[in-house]
């Protein structure tokens, strides 16, 4: 069996996430002390103890990727499982990048930090949304954003499983679109609690300000195929990664795409590593067939322990 790594973004946090890891692994404490020194701030005290920080994209994205690589430290120190591909979901990418040894950590933490202000001072507070539309064709959904923008920016932002279709842009937008996709037969149509309308056209001059951050930092040459969101598909040129990376703020995240592809290659099963489940409860709703695996604490470990390599 062939196994891919994937790891999650933002909306996968939860306050106290990692508790058993850091007591039982040095490397996990080391690596909330880089972040801490790098951030200036007690990073590991916000996601212990603080949920209205954790709560907010500055501080979720920094947490969400030191919390994926401290999961792929424990899981590369407690077993020999090696992926044959990586990928990851939105902010996720950035932890792959790591994970395929493109990215230094330390700078992978800069990246993301300045990603998430980026994200947060690119729409006035209040006038973005996102919303979650289930149980509709994606083309009846595209169609609808198109038809109905005048009130603003609404696109289809993140193709996340079959008949689940993240939609953002402008607030008042967003709230007429999901009512006439109701009308159309969506079975829900949920806003979601964020105020950054991620991956749409509203985020293009922060995509174009994180290109220009980007190439001040230096991008290794993948050692390992990591697919990427904008096309769900890799690239070995640093120059094409960090091009593909900065596009991912104003491009539609291609989750469907990613996961049919790692299926054509020859990948049987996902292991998700970072808190939560949300991706591998995607990637059952995508291709049914696929085994799903998750890390982020002591029993999720022992259940990933039996999986072997071919």
């Amino acid at each position: 069996m062939k196994t891919a790594f994937i790891f999650p973004g933002q909306g996968s946090q939860s306050i106290g996430m990692l508790s058993e890891f850091h007591t039982n692994f040095k490397v996990v404490a080391d690596i909330f002390s880089l972040a801490n020194d790098t951030l200036g701030y007690d990073l590991w005290n916000v996601i212990q103890n603080d949920s209205d920080k954790l709560g907010q994209t500055t501080y979720t994205q920094v947490a969400m990727l030191c919390a994926g690589i401290s999961c792929l430290k424990v899981l590369e120190q407690e077993t020999d499982i090696t992926p044959e591909v990586i990928a990851g979901h939105s902010l996720g990418e950035i932890s792959g990048l790591v994970a395929g040894g493109v990215i230094a950590l330390e700078n992978a933490i800069k990246i993301v930090d300045k990603r998430a202000n980026l994200m947060q001072d690119a729409v006035p507070k209040g006038v973005g949304s996102m919303a979650a539309i289930l149980g509709l064709d994606d083309e009846i959904i595209i169609q609808t954003c198109q038809e109905y923008s005048d009130d603003g920016v609404v696109e289809a932002v993140n193709f996340n499983a079959n008949g689940q279709v993240v939609i953002a842009g402008n607030k008042s937008a967003v709230e007429k679109t999901c009512a006439i996709l109701k009308e159309k037969g969506a079975k829900r149509a949920i806003i979601l609690p964020v105020s950054v309308p991620s991956h749409s056209s509203l985020m293009n001059n922060a995509g174009a300000e994180f290109l220009t951050f980007l190439n001040d930092f230096e991008f290794k040459e993948p050692s390992i195929k990591i697919l990427q969101n904008v096309d769900a598909r890799h690239s070995f040129e640093p120059k094409i990664i960090k091009e593909k990376l900065a596009k991912q703020l104003n491009n539609p995240v291609l989750w469907v795409k990613t996961i049919d592809n790692m299926v054509k290659s020859g990948i049987t099963k996902t292991i998700e590593i970072g808190p939560g489940k949300v991706l591998s409860g995607l990637n059952r709703r995508i291709n049914k067939d696929i085994i799903s695996k998750t890390i982020f604490d002591l029993k999720t470990l022992e259940d990933i322990k039996d999986i072997k390599n071919d």
